[in-house]
């Protein structure tokens, strides 16, 4: 079980990997072995709260599919094991993110100084205007 809060744990078998080989350069060794890492995490099924999936989804962006599959690829380190880490890292970062409830946005109505303050300034502005205006002579 993979710890992200307290309260939230993920099974280790809702995860699935899958060895890719790295792009880039290293010569020989990139051609022969795999050491890139593909996470997959389907997160419509993951034993997460339905809230935490909705945020997951939307904070992920891009790397969910349209059947809801999150997908990280770790191919920064040249060991298959470091890139395997890396992922879980990632993945455990983003549900942390999504975990997070964000605060609720409360509507606040301008002051009365700020208002008048303002209407003020767009008279000021009308008046610089009015004067640039050409005269129109008969």
């Amino acid at each position: 079980m993979l710890e992200i809060t307290p309260s939230l744990k993920i099974d280790e078998h809702e995860l699935q990997f899958e060895c890719i080989r790295a792009s880039g350069p290293g010569g020989q060794n990139v051609n022969k072995v795999a050491t890139a890492v593909q996470l997959r995490f389907d997160v419509r099924a993951a034993s997460l709260p339905e809230d935490v999936k909705n945020r997951l989804v939307s904070i992920a962006g891009k790397r969910v599919t349209n059947e809801g599959i999150l997908v990280i690829e770790a191919r920064k380190f040249r060991t298959q094991e470091k890139n395997r880490d890396d992922a879980i890292q990632r993945v455990i970062e983003l549900v942390r993110k999504a975990a997070v409830k964000p605060k609720p946005r409360r509507k606040t109505k301008p002051s009365q100084a700020s208002m008048e303050k303002r209407l003020k300034a767009k008279k000021e502005r009308g008046e610089i205007k009015k004067i640039r205006q050409s005269k129109s002579y008969e």
